[in-house]
């Protein structure tokens, strides 16, 4: 690892450590989707919420199709948010993970999403203000030019800090984003949105 990485690294864990009193809240039982809420743009009986997200064996699967999003049913504030994910098929896809959605669920939501394709991964994106970013749909480009995310198929580990509208992301140990948003409390998203992902291990500690 580069020493600008680890040094990185040693910063991210730090503040961690001070933001957070230790307590640990399991937002996935590992075997249904008890907890989360279904939202997609279509809901048919031939397309319904179980096609697109399922869950089973510790790991919730994402088909893709049609475009929406799981999303807590509880509200968050001052957070660190762990997500393990993979790219489920066989290339990489768009997906994205919610912090901050808002109350009114549409697809899409309100709420600062992270955007998770090869191209973009790491862009902080969606309705809520981003400071030092013009709007009315804000767009914060990822810090870093490395690609720290994994091949297709393994699985990547993602932090989220979440403290008083303040947003620092974390991809397998680098810190590649960060940005204040104008709000300080929501519900946590995944999202379906062309292609198959898996998540797992997902938590919060206050």
């Amino acid at each position: 690892m580069k020493a600008t990485q680890t040094i990185a690294l040693i910063a991210v864990s730090v503040l961690l450590l001070l933001s957070c009193s230790g307590k640990k809240v399991s937002l996935f039982n590992g075997d249904n989707l008890d907890g989360w809420k279904v939202v997609l743009k279509e809901d048919t009986d031939a397309i319904t919420g179980a096609s697109t997200f399922s869950a089973g064996d510790g790991v919730i699967h994402v088909t893709g199709s049609p475009f929406g999003y799981i999303r807590t049913e509880k509200k968050y504030s001052d957070y660190l948010l762990h997500v393990e994910w993979r790219w489920a098929g066989d290339k990489a896809v768009d997906g994205g993970i919610f912090n901050y959605l808002q109350d009114g669920d549409i697809v899409w939501p309100t709420g600062v999403q992270l955007q998770m394709t090869p191209k973009d991964m790491g862009m902080l994106m969606g309705g809520i203000p981003i400071d030092g970013v013009e709007g009315p749909f804000y767009r914060k480009e990822r810090t870093v030019t490395d690609n720290p995310e994994k091949p297709v198929g393994e699985w990547n580990e993602m932090e989220f800090l979440c403290k008083g509208g303040n947003i620092t992301v974390s991809l397998n140990g680098i810190t590649i984003n960060e940005a204040r948003c104008k709000a300080t409390e929501g519900y946590i998203g995944l999202q379906s949105e062309g292609g198959a992902m898996e998540f797992r291990n997902i938590y919060v500690t206050k």
